[in-house]
């Protein structure tokens, strides 16, 4: 087995990897942002309940 042929492997399984830790990192940060906007949207509709 030459270096040409483990690069390629090597490669050939990062790929997939790198791909299926991308999409779970994408779905875990849009979840956060989704969490982070709920609590700002509440924290609103109580000071400007409070101001009425």
């Amino acid at each position: 087995m030459n270096i040409g042929d483990i690069i390629f492997q090597l490669f050939a399984i990062l790929v997939p990897i790198v791909f299926i830790v991308a999409i779970i990192f994408f779905v875990r940060s849009s979840k956060k942002r989704k969490e982070q906007l709920d609590r700002i949207e509440e924290k609103l509709d109580r000071i400007s309940g409070n101001n009425l």
